[in-house]
């Protein structure tokens, strides 16, 4: 075809479809390519030399839009769905634990001092019975019974204090921490 018409263009549609699939190697994306190669000849077709091929005209707009296409790509990265962005930026509520955590710190400073040391050397510390035993001068068996009395005080606390409150948070974390070994 040496003139530029309407007509013209689409004659050179299948084509232009071919090529397009050729480059881009997906059919949604081809078909995205020739409509801005159409878009792109048609408006400038005041630069279409008559007597010159009109598919060779219109094959070098789709190869230049689409090598533009790339470089816009390159240049923005890699698409990924809002879908699967989003589920990696969930951050789960804090304040539920930092609650917990204070209550179990109320329920903690309300025992005696020898309750919370026994408790300290081995949930927190991680001694042995025997190294606390040694470490305080007390037999192995009475470490044992008073880090049991210690533990059972801390729970009566703990469910006093949650049947006060609102919403019965879950105090587990710090149990598992003072749990027996």
């Amino acid at each position: 075809m040496n003139t530029f018409g309407l007509d013209a263009l689409e004659t050179e549609i299948p084509h232009l479809r071919r090529y397009a699939r050729a480059l881009t190697r997906d059919a949604s994306r081809a078909d995205d390519l020739v409509q801005d190669c159409l878009e792109r000849g048609i408006s400038r077709s005041q630069q279409f030399t008559a007597g010159t091929n009109l598919r060779s005209w219109l094959f070098t707009i789709m190869h230049n839009v689409h090598i533009d296409n790339c470089r816009k790509q390159k240049r923005r990265g890699e698409t990924v769905p809002v879908e699967d962005w989003q589920a990696g930026m969930a951050v789960e509520a804090r304040q539920d634990w930092i609650m917990e955590l204070r209550d179990f710190l109320n329920c903690f400073n309300q025992l005696k001092a020898d309750e919370r040391h026994i408790l300290k050397l081995i949930a927190i510390d991680g001694l042995q019975y025997e190294e606390v035993a040694e470490r305080l001068g007390i037999a192995t068996g009475t470490v044992k019974s008073r880090l049991f009395r210690a533990r059972r005080k801390l729970r009566e606390l703990e469910m006093d204090a949650s049947s006060h409150r609102p919403g019965d948070r879950d105090v587990s974390a710090a149990r598992e921490l003072l749990a027996p070994m």
